[in-house]
Parts: structure tokens; sequence; C-alpha cells
């Protein structure tokens, strides 16, 4: 299932991989093993955040994309599920249903 997450690194930590001239280089590595669709690198609240798009099969997935930043960045990792219009029209009879139901 196609997961948006929205990766918020600790700053004091950054900050130390940063001075360290480690910062794009680990970033560059976690971002080459995870193979997202997409990722985007963006400040949110004042903290550095990456925006990333990623397939995840099965909750075993979760500790495989999530602790490489924990343990590096001691980030703070959220998992939101995504679609696209495609998946938006193939669940059209789940709201038909929905509505019929509650709405």
């Amino acid at each position: 299932m196609r997961n948006l997450l929205i990766i918020s690194l600790d700053t004091a930590k950054a900050n130390d991989s940063a001075r360290a001239g480690t910062l794009a280089q680990t970033i560059g590595g976690i971002v080459d093993d995870q193979k997202p669709e997409s990722v985007y690198f963006t400040e949110i609240d004042g903290v550095r955040t990456g925006i990333m798009v990623v397939d995840i099969e099965t909750a075993m997935d979760i500790p495989r994309i999530a602790e490489p930043w924990f343990l590096a960045f001691d980030a703070k990792v959220e998992f939101h599920p995504t679609m696209v219009p495609a998946d938006l029209e193939a669940a059209g009879p789940s709201i038909e249903a929905a509505v019929k139901a509650y709405g």
C-alpha cells in the first residue's frame, strides 16, 4: 500500500551530522535503501523534514522504513496511507455503500 511519510529530523542530531559532514550522505544512503516512489525535503515548523511516498506491503515493512530515520536522526516518522486517483475511483462502490448505510 502506498504511504506518505513525513520524517521530521531532530535538530540537534541533524546539526551534529551536518557539522560532521555526513548529513547528505546519511540521508542519501537511507533513501537509496528505501527506494521511494518520490522524496522531497523541506522545512515544517522550523524542522528539517523529508516527505516520501513508499510502498508498504505489510506491517512488517514499517520498522525497515522507520528505524534508519530513528537511529540516524532521532526522527519523528509519520505514516499516512495514500491513494492516487485510480485508487479513489476503485473505492467508489465502498463509498456508495457507506453513504447508503450511514449517510
